[in-house]
């Protein structure tokens, strides 16, 4: 004769799979883990005290703007556009740039006279050109003049007059007629007006040995 229960008996009594896992729940040590659950059973809920606080989205974006400025000036507006594809809330993204351009971190002027210096000296560039670019990056067009303002003439046409050199050294094949008209296609993308680039490649198809032509 079975042994009577002294109380109530337990509620897996009569269904072996749930007295195993009445039994395992007793004697798991605490804090261990639980065995794996039957299909259907539902997990556990989340302890979110122990998953911690979530990141503060204002220390969030300032690492954003830190990673973005480390060893490369930007401008504001190309800053604004990381902040916002990394969904950084409006108002703190316009809190932090504002921040940012007090301590000197952010100087879209600064930004433009280094642009053109990096620019034409690599590019050969025009300021018409680089105003271009400037306007692209989110500068604004007084602060770009301004800086478009300190480029010499002079530095202009002799950046011109190195690309045509280089240029001209690999088309002695041709006749003059197709010289002159690349020369002018490739100055023009470069921002050169017409009549700069036409003198600049006169005077430097003129120079070149007869040789070499």
């Amino acid at each position: 004769m079975s042994e009577a229960w002294p109380s109530d008996p337990p509620e897996w009594l009569g269904d072996v799979s749930a007295g195993v896992e009445a039994w395992t729940r007793r004697s798991a040590p605490a804090g261990s883990a639980r065995p794996g659950r039957a299909a259907g059973e539902e997990a556990e809920p989340v302890d979110e005290v122990a998953r911690g606080p979530e990141a503060d989205p204002e220390s969030v974006a300032r690492k954003i703007l830190l990673d973005q400025l480390t060893g490369q000036a930007r401008s504001r507006q190309e800053l604004a556009d990381k902040l916002a594809k990394k969904l950084v809330p409006d108002e703190i993204a316009a809190t932090l740039l504002d921040r940012f351009e007090e301590v000197g971190l952010i100087d879209d002027a600064a930004f433009a006279r280094l642009w053109i210096d990096s620019r034409q000296g690599s590019k050969g560039l025009a300021r018409r050109a680089l105003a271009q670019e400037l306007r692209r990056k989110g500068i604004a067009d007084d602060v770009a003049r301004e800086a478009l303002d300190e480029v010499d003439p002079a530095d202009e046409e002799a950046a011109a007059r190195s690309l045509v050199r280089r240029k001209l050294r690999t088309m002695s094949r041709l006749d003059e007629t197709t010289k002159v008209r690349r020369l002018l296609g490739m100055l023009a993308r470069k921002g050169y007006s017409s009549s700069l680039a036409m003198s600049v490649i006169r005077s430097e198809i003129a120079d070149v040995p007869e040789s070499d032509a």
